[in-house]
């Protein structure tokens, strides 16, 4: 237990600092949009949640390790629903509720989509 505890861990911090360096490349580029870091960090993560769950199913024999320390960690630590939750709640208490509501709803549908399609590509890869 402490080794996948291990890879959670570091995994975590991986994704933590991926996550990082895309928010600030955004923020970096387009100032306005503070947001579009966490949803592109969103999107992807929910893509590779749902691709590497597909592809964990039919690959038991990889390392519970490796497993929980990729789903867990990297991709635990990469995404951000915690930051959405605020940025939502900041664009609306800056008068920006029209902005805030297409946000909102293009993460959701855009995310579970790209879990959707994450899940299709593991099927097909199998």
């Amino acid at each position: 237990m402490i080794r996948v505890a291990l890879a959670v861990a570091v995994g975590g911090a991986a994704g933590s600092v991926m996550r990082f360096l895309v928010a600030n490349w955004v923020a970096g580029n387009w100032p306005r949009h503070f947001y579009l870091g966490t949803f592109a960090v969103n999107i992807i993560g929910c893509l590779l949640i749902g691709l590497l769950s597909g592809l964990f199913l039919t690959r038991t024999d990889l390392p519970l390790e490796l497993r929980t320390g990729l789903i867990t960690g990297v991709l635990g630590g990469f995404t951000t629903f915690s930051s959405f939750s605020l940025e939502i709640m900041k664009l609306v208490e800056g008068g920006r509720a029209p902005e805030a509501l297409g946000y909102l709803a293009f993460s959701i549908i855009g995310g579970l989509l790209a879990a959707w399609v994450g899940l299709s590509l593991a099927r097909l890869a199998s």
